[in-house]
């Protein structure tokens, strides 16, 4: 019977995490969505997700408003407690 010897494991590469990340949300497309949105979802407990719909994102008040940040405005949602009158977190599809 043979007896085989085996290595110690290498440790795995360092992943760059910067090649994952994306640049960070400009605060005026979170506050196109604040001011233009058209599409409420009530979330409970006095929570809202706010959010632009497609032909909203077409609209000239929009358009000028966000410039070429339309197409990231389209992908982000805003959930918002009306009591306090806040922002609770901001989403970004990815």
């Amino acid at each position: 019977m043979a007896y085989r010897t085996f290595r110690p494991r290498q440790p795995a590469p360092p992943i760059d995490m910067a090649a994952f990340e994306r640049p960070a949300l400009p605060g005026s497309v979170v506050d196109a969505v604040l001011r233009y949105h058209d599409e409420v979802q009530d979330q409970g407990s006095g929570n809202s997700l706010l959010r632009l719909s497609e032909k909203r994102l077409r609209a000239p008040e929009v358009k000028k408003a966000l410039g070429k940040l339309a197409r990231r405005a389209a992908n982000v949602a805003v959930l918002w407690n009306e009591d306090e009158s806040q922002i609770i977190r901001v989403l970004e599809a990815a």
